[in-house]
């Protein structure tokens, strides 16, 4: 039944990305952060169902009409320089024959950011793009927050296996990333729908419990930083303070001894072999640079390298570092790129901020900017210690700024059709802007 349930969707939703390719995008985003085959134990686990979705998507893409050039911004243009410079790093890099299963995931990843450019342009694309890249991780983060109550904090949690973040550490980053686009979607319901309201606010909180319980210290760091800047953002800081002191002892006092000790553990960090193996890999990044202009390709952290560049050999580790993982792999042209991509990210979310939050129709694109910019604090932050360069989420915020600023710069308000006003909203409050003047003439007549 498990399996039926994840495949006769996932086939269904591709099928419709042939009339509806953006349908057939929210079905990809789905299956890649989510990777809910995963969690399944008859067929549907090796199911090919991506690929469906990826074929039926390209198919929908040369056969509709309402598509248009992906080249929206700048982050796009930085994203697709990034792209072509990987693959020189592949073809240019140590080993091109065993970098080509990672390289085609990224171009597979970065390619269809690209394709959803090319095919969502309305506000019901954006929002329905950011409630399925939002949900994918938060119903893992409610299953896990859940796991832990129920077990006390006595296990890790884990994300899917075979995926970007089977790992505890990078399942607890997605998910610190998560929280504020939560929050961002609780904003954007009605206040009369104050049920679905809290159920979003519970799924925040059990989000936030699950990623504390997989022990990762550069989790509680990304929470850390995520919470300051949600905090700073907000328009009720007195509230916001009060709730940023007493939250997490409610978080910390669910978790047992042995958590607080992995946590008291990073004051020792000289101590740590896990700590100082990934000094020793980082240091190996470092010193390759210089001497390889496009990096070592995709499968960087081998023997062969540490033997050369590490100052202990025989201590081989993965990067643990989105900044060196990115370093190593590609070098100094490679990191500079990362960065500027996400730098340009960031300073458009700030443009959406700025400029959208005093146009009544596009408050919740400012919204949007706002809310980014704390997940990517989350992913800036618990990245410094994670391998997690290439994961999904980054790149879907990515494409959420780009289309939101294009909305705004087009006054997409302007050519998209008003729905009636929600059910027991007040003209006043509840009801959207467009909704309220409409109200407004009729009540003259």
């Amino acid at each position: 039944m498990r399996d039926l349930l994840v495949v006769l969707p996932a086939v269904l939703g591709s099928l419709y990305g042939i009339k509806q390719p953006w349908i057939g995008i929210l079905v990809w985003t789905w299956l890649s952060l989510m990777s809910p085959n995963r969690l399944t134990y008859g067929f549907a686990y090796s199911a090919p169902l991506a690929a469906i979705a990826a074929g039926c998507t390209l198919l929908g893409l040369m056969l509709t009409r309402d598509r248009s050039s992906p080249f929206k911004g700048a982050p796009v243009v930085w994203l697709a320089l990034f792209m072509l410079w990987m693959t020189l790093s592949r073809y240019l890099g140590t080993g091109p024959e065993r970098d080509y299963e990672s390289w085609s995931k990224v171009m597979k990843i970065d390619g269809f950011m690209l394709v959803a450019l090319a095919v969502m342009h309305s506000k019901k694309h954006i929002m329905a793009l950011a409630w399925v890249a939002t949900m994918s991780l938060a119903l893992l983060g409610a299953k896990g927050g859940a796991f832990v109550i129920a077990t006390a904090g006595g296990h890790k949690v884990f994300g899917p296996p075979e995926s970007f973040i089977s790992d505890n550490n990078h399942f607890a980053t997605a998910l610190a990333m998560t929280v504020p686009l939560l929050r961002f979607l609780q904003l954007q319901l009605p206040e009369a729908a104050c049920w679905q309201r809290r159920g979003v606010g519970l799924v925040m909180l059990l989000t936030a419990i699950a990623a504390l319980g997989s022990y990762s210290r550069g989790a509680l760091l990304s929470l850390t930083g995520m919470a300051l800047m949600m905090w700073w953002r907000s328009k009720k800081r007195l509230v916001g303070g009060v709730v940023l002191l007493l939250l997490p002892v409610l978080l910390v006092s669910v978790m047992p001894d042995a958590w607080m000790e992995r946590m008291n553990s990073i004051k020792d960090h000289d101590q740590d072999a896990s700590a100082q193996g990934r000094f020793n890999a980082w240091i190996m990044a470092w010193n390759a640079a210089p001497h390889h202009l496009f990096g070592l390709g995709f499968v960087t952290w081998t023997p062969e390298h540490f033997a050369i560049y590490a100052p202990h050999p025989e201590d081989v580790h993965a990067a643990h570092s989105i900044y060196f993982q990115v370093l190593g792999s590609h070098g100094y042209i490679g990191l500079a790129l990362f960065l500027v991509l996400w730098f340009s990210t960031c300073r458009m979310a700030g443009w959406l901020r700025k400029n959208a939050a005093h146009i009544e129709q596009a408050r919740w694109a400012a919204e949007l900017g706002t809310y980014v910019q704390v997940s990517f604090i989350a992913y800036l932050v618990g990245g410094s210690f994670l391998s997690l360069a290439y994961f999904d989420l980054p790149y879907n915020l990515t494409v959420l700024v780009v289309l939101a600023r294009q909305w705004v710069l087009t006054k997409g308000w302007e050519r998209e059709p008003v729905s009636p006003p929600e059910k027991g909203a007040k003209p006043g409050k509840d009801a959207k802007p467009g909704k309220r003047r409409a109200q407004g003439r009729a009540g003259r007549f």
